[in-house]
C-alpha cells in the first residue's frame, strides 16, 4: 500500500445516465491538494454546494448509497469511490452537473480507465491510515448479514454471497492486494434479480437501468408474453433468456463469481465513507449497502474515540526531517533540542520522535536513583514537535520565531524512563489567525499514552 498521498495530474470527465434517477450527467474528476479527501460538488445547483464523502452524510440506502450535505444530494456514490480507493487516489474533487454519477456499464472500470488516463500524481504528504485496532462486528439477524473488521497492517477483503437461488450458487470473492483491484474487481457489474425488477420500477428506482449497465438474473419461470413486457420495461426491441445460463439476453459473465466480486466492489466504495484509508481484514457474509455503511459507522466511531490512531514508528523508514534538518528549522540547541526525527508531516499534523537515553543531562539531578524524564521536558519536546508544524505552515519559516504562549488540559499519564522512545503527535485544532494557532498534542511510548496537552503557539516575525 502506498505511503504517500496521491491525486490525479489533470481533470478528466465521463458522461452517462444515472442508474436510479435516469438523469444524464457529466462527472469530472478534478485534482485536489493533500488532505482534501473525496468531495462531490453539484455544479448544476446554485452556489455549487460541496458534499463530503462521509458516512455521516448518508441519507438513503435504497439499492445504492446516497449522501447529502449543504442541500445537495448525490445518489449511488459507491462505484465512483471504489475506483478511487482501488487506485489508491486520496484527493479528488468530483464535480457533477446532475444528481447521480453515470452508471456506465454498471461497474467501476470506466472510472478507473478515465483516472488512469488523467495520470496519478504523488503528493508531499503521507497517507493518514487508520489501522483498525480491535475486532469490529456488525450483524443483522433478519437479513442473515454479518461483517467484521479485524486488525491487519494491510487492506484485504473477502465476501460471501448466497441468494438461495438455483441460478446463482454460493459465491466467494477476495482481494488480498489493493493493486489488483483494476484487474480483478473493477469490471464486475451490478446485478438484479428478475423478480425484483417490477418492484424497483414501482419504487421509482433504476430509471436508467437497462441490459447494458446491469446483469438481470432470471430466477423464475418467465410467463408467456412477459418477455414483450420486459423489452418495453428495459427499452429494448427484444429480450430473451437461455434457461441454461439464467441471464436475461444471455449476457456473458466476466467471471463465474462476478456477483460476489461486485459485492466486494460495493463494499470498498461504501467503506471509503470512513474518510481515511483503512488497514484491516474485512470479512463480509451477504453484505449490502445498509450493512456496509453500518460497519463504516462503527469504524468511524473508533476513529473519533482515538483508538487505533496512535502513530506508528518504523526506524527503517527515512524521516521527513532528520536531526540536522530539525536544527535548520528550530533554534533550539543542546541541551534543549529535544526532538530527534520528524517522521510525518502534512498541512494539519506532525509526528516527532524523542529517543530517551540515560545520557540526558537532566537525569543527573532528577531522581538519580530512579531516573524519570521530567514532565515539563516531555511538554517541551511536544511543543517543539508542534513548532515544526507551525513553522511549516508559512512559506518563509526562517523569518519567524515559534513561541508557546498557552497550555491547557495538560496530563501526564505514566512515567518516561531511559530507553523509551516517545512518539509525539500534534494536530491543529483551529486555523491560524494573526499568527496565533491552537494545537492538541499527545505523546506515546509503546502505544501507551504518556502525556497530552492543548497548546497555543504564536509565530513572531524576527526583527
Amino acid at each position: 500500500m502506498n505511503e504517500k498521498q496521491q491525486t490525479i495530474s489533470k481533470s478528466v470527465s465521463v458522461t452517462g445516465v444515472g442508474l436510479h434517477t435516469g438523469v444524464v450527467a457529466t462527472m469530472t474528476f478534478v485534482p485536489a491538494p493533500a488532505n482534501h479527501g473525496y468531495k462531490f460538488q453539484r455544479v448544476d445547483l446554485p452556489d455549487q454546494p460541496i458534499v463530503d464523502a462521509d458516512v455521516d452524510n448518508v441519507v438513503d440506502l435504497s439499492r445504492g448509497t446516497t449522501i447529502e450535505q449543504n442541500g445537495a444530494r448525490i445518489h449511488t456514490v459507491e462505484h465512483t469511490l471504489a475506483a478511487l480507493v482501488g487506485l489508491q487516489i486520496d484527493n479528488v474533487l468530483i464535480q457533477l452537473d446532475g444528481p447521480e454519477p453515470p452508471i456506465m456499464d454498471g461497474s467501476s472500470i470506466k472510472f478507473v480507465d478515465a483516472l488512469l488516463d488523467a495520470g496519478i500524481e504523488e503528493q508531499n504528504a503521507y497517507r493518514n491510515y487508520f489501522e483498525v485496532p480491535e475486532y469490529v462486528h456488525y450483524k443483522n439477524k433478519d437479513k442473515d448479514t454479518e461483517l467484521v473488521a479485524l486488525p491487519l497492517s494491510d487492506y484485504r477483503l473477502t465476501v460471501m454471497v448466497d441468494y438461495n437461488s438455483t441460478v446463482i450458487s454460493s459465491q466467494h470473492a477476495s482481494l488480498n492486494d489493493i493493486t489488483l483491484f483494476k484487474d480483478d474487481i473493477a469490471s464486475c457489474r451490478t446485478f438484479v434479480f428478475l423478480h425484483e425488477l417490477e418492484a424497483l420500477y414501482k419504487q421509482n428506482l433504476i430509471k436508467g437501468g437497462d441490459l447494458t449497465n446491469a446483469i438481470v438474473i432470471v430466477d423464475r419461470e418467465v410467463r408467456d408474453g412477459e418477455l414483450d413486457h420486459l423489452s418495453q420495461l428495459l427499452n429494448k426491441p427484444k429480450v430473451s433468456v437461455d434457461k441454461s445460463k439464467g441471464i436475461l439476453n444471455n449476457v456473458d459473465l466476466h467471471y463465474p463469481n462476478e456477483m460476489a466480486r461486485h459485492k466486494l466492489l460495493d463494499l470498498i466504495g461504501d467503506l471509503a465513507l470512513v474518510g481515511r484509508p483503512i488497514k484491516a481484514q474485512i470479512l463480509a457474509a451477504r453484505p449490502g449497502h445498509a450493512a456496509n455503511v453500518a460497519l463504516a459507522k462503527k469504524i468511524k466511531k473508533l476513529i473519533k474515540s482515538g483508538k487505533g490512531d496512535i502513530p506508528q514508528y518504523d526506524p527503517n523508514k527515512a524521516p521527513v526531517f532528520d536531526i540536522n534538518q530539525i536544527g535548520q528549522l528550530l533554534a533550539h540547541r543542546y541541551p534543549f533540542q529535544m526532538i530527534d526525527k520528524i517522521i510525518a508531516l502534512d498541512e494539519n499534523s506532525v509526528v516527532g520522535v524523542k529517543n530517551v537515553t540515560i545520557n540526558e543531562q537532566f537525569f543527573l539531578g532528577h531522581f538519580p536513583g530512579n531516573p524519570v524524564m521530567p514532565g515539563v521536558l516531555q511538554l517541551e519536546a511536544m511543543a517543539q514537535t508542534g513548532g515544526i508544524l507551525v513553522l511549516s505552515s508559512v512559506p518563509d519559516p526562517d523569518n519567524y520565531w515559534p513561541y508557546l504562549i498557552g497550555i491547557d488540559a495538560c496530563r501526564f499519564r505514566r512515567n518516561v524512563f531511559p530507553g523509551d522512545t516517545v512518539i509525539f503527535k500534534c494536530e491543529f485544532t483551529s486555523p491560524m489567525k494573526r499568527g496565533i494557532v491552537k494545537m492538541s498534542g499527545r505523546g506515546y511510548v509503546a502505544g501507551q499514552l504518556v502525556c497530552e496537552a492543548d497548546m497555543i503557539a504564536s509565530l513572531v516575525k524576527k526583527k
